[in-house]
């Protein structure tokens, strides 16, 4: 028997070859597999020496030659198969070990096109390809993780369970090259250009349920793109759930929207609390206050490191996560101490360009929500003032977040109220100012405002400024209620949905 080995990743090389030598079986090797299986002590073959051909194009075709596939193809099963072979003097290959060049590692880089190109393989697809549609007759090995179950297999007489298994392996030769070649397509081709959508990610791991405890869930990370959550790391506590990541996600976008100390609690996907402080302290104190009740049993996240002081605060409810680039050292002895926390460090901005959303039978694709207003116009007798522009872009950047339809409510870089996932403006205007109780005087809209009633309702608890993206056909009837009430009221142009 035979096994054909080109490996870019050297991991458990040695260990396999050991096992191959033992179980009698010749190994056929490549380029640097070869110069490693020599250096390791062992006699494999060369491609060249199967061949009579030299690799050429700097190594760009080595196996590309029918004496290897053929080998891989043929049909054990099939006289003509076993016929054709015999008489072209090609031995099989019954054992095809292959990873790929690191094209995923590589894409963080910032090789130049040039160089990215390179890690393309091509000899390397062809082999596993070749191997897998032939399972029936042929391991192949596309993991170093599946050398030690290999290993148990491959000595065991042929039954319907080994076949099971080398079907096993075939399959994911497949998986591994949807996500490589997804990857491949995603660099050369500009969105707009790709008929097809390609994607390609990579299991972290499987969840211990998703939104309900009867929904098997798992999750995965990209491979070809960056994204903050990627590169979070978990400090203290259990495992994270499926909820705790959608949570994480939103939690983390909306402070990454300031520059300043911001801090936003969350809850089912919704931010509860949102505020600005001059530090992690003032921050976490404003956005707790902000909704003292919901945040319990939430989700909290600062962008700046947190402190002892702030820790302490934290400990003294029940959260889920608390999330944040840093943490003192007296900050995560603090934290630690409730076991069950999770503390997660996440050093990275959000930078995800696309969003998807699964339905029955169809993908939705949309670009990430990354801008904030097309314009700034004042539509209203009433000017705001400077500190009234400043405060409206704080509501205006957290009403982002909140589903539609969405109302916040703020004053003094805090807010006081969040009314969303409502079928009506107005009920969501009521939520958000009856929560407010007279302490707002900033509100927030995601979308226009249909008729006069939320500016009215708005003017009843004090409101003094208003921001909304307008284009409503209605639109007069709210700029004369915030007339004759002197609210300001600017308009954006752009609109927040958030379904």
């Amino acid at each position: 028997m035979r096994a054909l080995i080109s490996v870019y990743e050297k991991k458990g090389l040695a260990e396999l070859a050991q096992f191959l030598t033992e179980q009698g079986v010749e190994i056929i090797s490549t380029g640097g597999t070869y110069r490693a299986l020599k250096a390791l002590g062992f006699s494999p073959l060369s491609v060249e020496d199967i061949t009579s051909s030299p690799e050429i194009l700097d190594g760009r075709v080595k196996t590309l030659h029918p004496l290897i596939h053929g080998g891989i193809l043929y049909r054990r099963h099939l006289e003509e198969d076993r016929a054709q072979v015999e008489a072209l003097g090609i031995e099989g290959i019954d054992i095809v070990c292959v990873n790929l060049y690191p094209f995923f590692e590589k894409l963080k880089e910032n090789l130049s096109e040039e160089e990215q190109v390179e890690f393309i393989d091509i000899g390397g697809p062809t082999m596993l390809r070749a191997a897998a549609k032939n399972f029936q007759d042929v391991f192949v090995l596309s993991d170093p993780e599946d050398y030690p179950s290999f290993m148990v297999h491959f000595p065991l007489a042929e039954s319907p369970e080994k076949r099971a298994y080398r079907k096993k392996l075939a399959g994911k030769v497949f998986n591994l090259m949807g996500a490589y070649d997804s990857a491949v397509a995603n660099y050369l081709l500009a969105e707009e250009d790709k008929t097809y959508l390609s994607l390609s990610y990579k299991k972290v791991a499987n969840l211990r349920y998703g939104e309900n405890p009867h929904q098997k869930a798992a999750y995965y990370e990209a491979l070809d793109t960056e994204g903050a959550l990627k590169h979070m790391q978990i400090l203290n506590g259990k495992e994270l759930s499926y909820n705790n990541l959608k949570d994480l996600d939103i939690a983390w976008k909306v402070v990454g929207e300031f520059e300043e100390p911001a801090c936003c609690a969350l809850k089912h996907n919704t931010p509860c609390g949102v505020a600005l402080g001059d530090n992690d302290l003032e921050a976490y104190v404003k956005a707790y206050e902000a909704d003292p009740v919901s945040i319990f049993g939430g989700i909290v996240a600062l962008n700046r490191t947190i402190t002892a002081d702030t820790a302490k605060k934290m400990t003294e409810i029940f959260l889920e996560v608390v999330m944040a680039p840093d943490f003192t050292a007296e900050a995560l002895e603090i934290l630690r101490s409730k076991k069950n926390l999770r503390v997660i460090q996440c050093t990275h901005k959000p930078s995800q360009s696309l969003a998807y959303v699964s339905l029955d039978g169809l993908l939705l694709a949309q670009e990430e929500d990354q801008a904030l207003l097309a314009q700034l116009k004042t539509v209203t007798q009433a000017e705001p003032t400077e500190s009234d522009l400043a405060e409206l872009e704080f509501a205006f950047k957290v009403v982002k977040y909140v589903k539609s339809n969405a109302i916040v409510v703020t004053g003094n870089r805090q807010t006081f109220g969040i009314g969303g996932g409502q079928v009506n403006r107005i009920d969501a205007a009521k939520i958000a100012l009856n929560q407010a109780d007279g302490k707002a005087r900033i509100m927030a809209s995601d979308a226009f405002f249909p008729f006069g009633d939320v500016a009215e309702e708005a003017a009843k608890h004090g409101i003094t400024a208003i921001i909304q993206p307008g284009g409503s056909i209605r639109d007069q009837e709210s700029v004369d209620v915030c007339d004759s009430h002197g609210i300001a009221m600017v308009f954006t142009g752009m609109r927040h949905f958030k379904h």
